[in-house]
């Protein structure tokens, strides 16, 4: 029983800490909002490198690699790819913004 409850815990403290074991992420500064893990794993569903998924496809329009989408285009003030931009996504990385 004791055995039982240990391994419990362990779960629930590793599911508990997933987001910080992640890797780098890029969160809207404005909203909050996550677009992906910052990863060149193009397996990985939540990767901006993965260019059949949510994050790394050039049609979604959370991808930073959609030059038509808000934060993909060369134009936009939300956009990882506008030099000019004035919020563009934030690197979060362990919990803490890296910009």
């Amino acid at each position: 029983m004791k055995r039982t409850i240990v391994i419990l815990s362990a779960v629930n403290m590793l599911l508990a800490f997933q987001p910080l074991l992640a890797g780098p992420q890029l969160v809207d500064r404005q909203t909050g909002k996550y677009l992906g893990n910052l990863s060149s794993n193009p397996y990985d569903a939540n990767s901006t490198s993965n260019r059949y998924g949510r994050y790394g496809s050039e049609y979604s329009q959370d991808s930073i690699n959609n030059p038509y989408g808000k934060y993909g285009s060369e134009y936009s003030s939300d956009s990882a790819n506008n030099p000019y931009a004035t919020n563009p996504p934030a690197i979060v990385d362990y919990g803490y913004p890296r910009y």
